[in-house]
């Protein structure tokens, strides 16, 4: 790619994450230093069907954003432009030339594709087609390869060690046990910060798959300490030795199968088998919304920052990475396709069980 660069677009893609906002504003603000043109780009690819979906970006216009959540482009309806999007009569149809023909006649230059493991997916595939295209890494899950961490996971985290503060001080009063269901479908990044930081018990997560007979005995052997209570976190992902993940409904070729319930399966066996009144609370979209904080407005201003600086070098093909202290850039190739798991030696593992949290095993 020419490393002259006059106009950029920005998509954010899949599902909404603190600090998206926070992203787009530095892509603009240090584009515009350097005189380069924004165009947003709304509803992810969607937005590239149709030019009328796009609007240029000012400085003015991503002034005060910088603070809120959810993005201001919005996100994907449609799905895959790659033939998983469905016509009026569901028939698949692939709408990638359409997009393409849309990037060329729009003058851009190249693209800022913010987004997930599926938005990343697609970018290489339109970056295999010949459009230039610079990733930003974004779930609050954590999982995406690569990067040490992602923007939003910080904040996510951050609710979700409040709502299990909350929980210690109502289970105790009822000397219940109460189980927290929090995101990650195949990753327990969330659930293991969150339950290490709010004091969790038991804490559930994809990678360990649990076994009831061993929590059951944690909560039982804390009545033995005095302690009449107990808080469980499970992420969505979890599911038992030798069960499946809790789904509530399948996948489709354009959407992820939809995990829920694994919360309310744990409460009612942990009731039946311990005779304790168990609860249970899903957290869900609550993580994705809210302010950002701190920690995530500034990875994403970097991410956002060095985004622009990679294009004005002329690199393309790549995704913005942070490997600790330092902001990189990885190829979307070797990103695409793999997960980023909880490592089973790592040693937020080895924190949670040194100071006696048991993850169901």
């Amino acid at each position: 790619m020419s490393a002259v660069v006059r106009r950029i677009g920005i998509l954010t893609g899949g599902g909404d994450a603190p600090g998206l906002n926070a992203v787009i504003r530095a892509v603009v603000r240090s584009a515009t230093t350097a005189r380069i043109e924004c165009v947003g780009i709304e509803d992810s690819f969607d937005g590239l069907l149709d030019p009328k979906h796009t609007r240029v970006l000012t400085v003015r216009e991503v002034t005060g954003i910088l603070r809120l959540g959810g993005t201001i482009l919005g996100t994907t309806n449609r799905g895959n432009p790659f033939g998983a999007m469905v016509d009026a009569d569901g028939a698949a149809v692939d709408y990638s030339n359409r997009v393409i023909e849309n990037v060329r006649s729009l003058g851009l230059d190249a693209l800022v594709v913010i987004g997930g493991d599926g938005t990343l997916a697609i970018a290489h595939r339109f970056q295999q087609r010949g459009i230039p295209i610079v990733a930003v890494p974004k779930t609050i899950d954590n999982d995406i390869a690569d990067t040490s961490m992602t923007f939003g996971f910080d904040t996510a985290v951050a609710f979700a060690t409040e709502a299990l503060d909350r929980l210690h001080a109502t289970a105790e009063a009822h000397h219940r046990v109460m189980v927290a269901e929090v995101m990650g479908r195949h990753a327990g990044w969330i659930a293991l910060y969150a339950g290490i930081a709010g004091g969790a018990d038991v804490i559930l997560v994809p990678e360990i798959p649990f076994d009831f007979d061993a929590v059951s005995r944690v909560i039982q052997d804390r009545e033995g300490v005095g302690a009449r209570w107990s808080v469980v976190v499970a992420a969505e992902g979890a599911h038992p030795i030798g069960g499946e993940r809790s789904v509530v409904r399948a996948g489709t070729a354009d959407r992820h199968e939809k995990l829920g319930g694994i919360a309310e399966l744990v409460a009612d066996e942990l009731e039946r088998r311990t005779g304790k009144e168990a609860r249970h609370v899903v957290l869900g979209h609550l993580q994705r919304g809210g302010t950002p904080t701190s920690y995530d407005r500034v990875l994403a201003t970097r991410f956002g920052s060095f985004a622009v600086d990679l294009l004005r070098r002329g690199e393309s093909g790549v995704m913005v990475a942070l490997h600790a202290p330092d902001i990189v850039a990885v190829p979307l190739a070797q990103v695409v396709g793999r997960t980023r798991y909880v490592p089973l030696d790592g040693d937020v593992i080895k924190t949670a069980r040194s100071v006696g949290i048991s993850l169901g095993d």
